[in-house]
């Protein structure tokens, strides 16, 4: 009996575990949300909000960008066409201490030498958590599915 307290007093402890980490993957994915909602807006300022001072982004077909001001610059280039539009979904997320990263889909519409194009694709985002607590994206990559 002794022996069954003690892999039920494990058990409930792991479940503990994992349901906080998941709460906190949750804010990750929460965040992740709001900054598509920033996307589907073309709010470059806000979308920019998102990134930390430092951050590293690698866009689809173009060069690294390297901190939030260019990183702002290049999400204003993307914008710029009237006809692109962007959104993304989480479908998994984790956290790991001041760490943590989302992952998903995106799928945007765009045009090519004035023909409509649409595409599909996964990303990657590693956040980190900053001094005053928030979470800003430090790595950000995303690519389409197929051309």
């Amino acid at each position: 009996m002794k022996r069954l307290s003690l892999v039920v007093t494990a058990l409930l402890s792991l479940l503990f575990v994992t349901s906080a980490l998941a709460a906190d993957a949750k804010d990750l994915v929460k965040l992740d949300e709001e900054w598509s909602k920033a996307a589907s807006t073309k709010d470059v300022d806000k979308i920019g909000s998102f990134y930390a001072e430092d951050a590293m982004v690698y866009p689809p077909n173009m060069p690294l960008v390297s901190g939030r001001a260019d990183a702002k610059k290049a999400w204003a280039g993307m914008l710029a066409d009237p006809g692109m539009s962007i959104s993304w979904k989480a479908t998994h997320a984790e956290m790991h201490g001041d760490m943590g990263f989302t992952a998903g889909t995106y799928e945007a519409s765009f045009k090519v030498d004035g023909k409509p194009m649409s595409e599909k694709g996964k990303y990657l985002c590693i956040w980190k958590k900053q001094k005053d607590g928030s979470w800003k994206a430090a790595q950000d990559i995303w690519n389409s599915d197929s051309k």
